[in-house]
């Protein structure tokens, strides 16, 4: 009588072959894990702005109540006053603690430091396009002559760029930023 002989073979051949399924899905699962990782990388690389610490979202009853300082100016973040400004284009400048509450609720802030029509009108254009979270308004304190803030980002320069503004409106326009 002959011995059965393919017993032990067959599974040696099945661990193997559960081996290699095994790595092949390893492997799979770390390719698509960089992949992925890369791309959340280059998004967030990509991102307009200079990006600051988040400091907080304490609020405060008036805009004279003693706070932290900003890190930042105008500040992206930090102590502000439990309501917002208006939407829109305003002709006077906004009290800080005012307008951070604005980048909490999704907003982003243009601001411009000088007496400049033309400059205001094509600022006013841009933002006129939006029906709410943008701000125009002026800040005469800043140091440079336009900046652009939302919650944790912001970005000077000196002069205008329409793609530059609308590039950093539509990346953070309307992001929430309350602590959950």
């Amino acid at each position: 009588m002959a011995k059965y002989q393919g017993k032990g073979k067959g599974r040696r051949g099945s661990s193997r072959s559960s081996r290699s399924l095994t790595l092949g899905a390893t492997v799979a699962a770390v390719v698509v894990a960089a992949v992925v990782g890369w791309f959340a990388y280059r998004a967030a690389a990509d991102l307009p702005g200079e990006k600051l610490p988040d400091l907080g979202n304490a609020h405060i009853q008036t805009a004279s109540d003693p706070h932290a300082p900003y890190n930042s100016e105008p500040p992206t973040s930090g102590p502000h006053l439990p309501y917002i400004a208006p939407w829109g284009v305003h002709t006077r400048p906004i009290p800080l603690e005012l307008q951070v509450h604005n980048l909490e609720d999704g907003g982003v802030v243009v601001q411009y430091n000088c007496t400049c029509p033309e400059l205001v009108d094509k600022l006013r254009g841009i933002v006129s396009r939006y029906d709410k979270y943008v701000i125009l308004a002026p800040y005469p304190a800043m140091k440079t002559r336009i900046a652009l803030t939302a919650w944790t980002r912001l970005d000077r320069f000196e002069e205008f760029d329409e793609k530059r503004i609308s590039r950093f409106i539509d990346s953070y326009r309307g992001i929430d930023h309350h602590k959950r």
